[in-house]
């Protein structure tokens, strides 16, 4: 299906796997120093993404992955009358002791149609629209890579003879977790500068990113330093970011936010004490209202922020370097 029609049926998918995208992205870097803003969300090639770098990468890998996603939820969910599992494989043998069978995610559908829409937006034929169609295609793969199989065992008396086996998305949080391990090992594209301005540069264009494998990650250019505020590329830099320094079940960026963040980027790390209140001890009070008390805690957060000098002039103590 395709044209206006297509639109109609798959749009309110494609926008809702663009939204997916984009909040997979701020969790992946909420404590990175590029944190995925939003001025960097847009896809068009020349409008609101100007730079070819490794975070540009990421931003269409990751909503290239979360419109397939979707849209092969969507289609295994019945949302859609021309699709349904894909049984393509059922009956063949898959392994040793096992088959092919009950009801795979349909990732082919949804690969093809995130395909129509999303690389639709590059029009150009320059190095950053090979860059960008790339790393779509790198999302996409993404999706089909981090598929589990699926198992059910046939035998008699609870025996498991045979099993039958089939494809399922994963949660997309671990396509997230992937594509940011590729985000990490992106390749850097080196090109003679002009080429793209002659079927002979374009020609070149595409023998290069065709030498490259569709998994992975690509970019063009180095990535600026994201500790430093610069109004012209509109960023903030990591002064008054928040990070984290204890806490239950820290994860691995999250542990190291405060060194990163602040420490890396000559910054100072400042506590703030601050108190909260929230409803607790709830209570269900027949017939029919909950009533809760307001809960006030005191909690420490922690900021990057710039150290203060001391004063001109301003004793040390004994035994202290200057």
């Amino acid at each position: 299906m395709t044209g206006p029609k297509a639109y109609l049926v798959y749009s309110s998918s494609v926008a809702a796997g663009a939204q997916s995208g984009i909040e997979e992205c701020k969790y992946q870097f909420a404590w990175d120093r590029w944190n995925c803003p939003e001025r960097a969300l847009q896809l068009s090639s020349h409008g609101g993404l100007r730079s070819a770098n490794r975070e540009t990468a990421f931003v269409h890998a990751i909503s290239s992955a979360g419109v397939m996603y979707t849209l092969t939820r969507n289609c295994s969910l019945g949302d859609f009358d021309n699709c349904g599992c894909d049984d393509s494989r059922n009956g063949q043998l898959g392994g040793q002791g096992w088959l092919w069978g009950g009801c795979s995610d349909n990732v082919g559908f949804g690969e093809a149609i995130s395909k129509q829409f999303v690389d639709a937006l590059e029009t150009g034929q320059d190095a950053r629209a090979a860059m960008n169609l790339h790393n779509n295609e790198a999302g996409r793969k993404a999706v089909k890579g981090t598929m589990k199989r699926t198992c059910k065992c046939h035998g008699v008396s609870g025996s498991c003879t045979t099993q039958t086996c089939w494809l399922q998305l994963p949660e997309f949080r671990e396509v997230g977790a992937h594509l940011k391990e590729k985000y990490h090992a992106a390749l850097k594209v080196d090109l003679l500068q002009g080429a793209g301005n002659s079927a002979a540069g374009r020609g070149a264009i595409a023998d290069t990113f065709r030498s490259i494998s569709t998994r992975e990650l690509v970019h063009l250019e180095d990535s600026p330093d994201y500790c430093l505020e610069n109004k012209t590329l509109g960023l903030q830099g990591t002064e008054g970011r928040e990070c984290l320094r204890r806490g239950r079940a820290l994860g691995r960026w999250e542990r190291r936010s405060c060194r990163r963040l602040c420490g890396d980027c000559g910054l100072a790390v400042e506590e703030r004490r601050t108190e909260t209140v929230s409803s607790c001890n709830c209570k269900f009070h027949w017939c029919c209202a909950v009533r809760c008390e307001q809960c006030r805690r005191r909690v420490t957060k922690y900021f990057c922020s710039r150290a203060e000098r001391p004063p001109r002039g301003a004793a040390h103590k004994p035994g202290k370097k200057p």
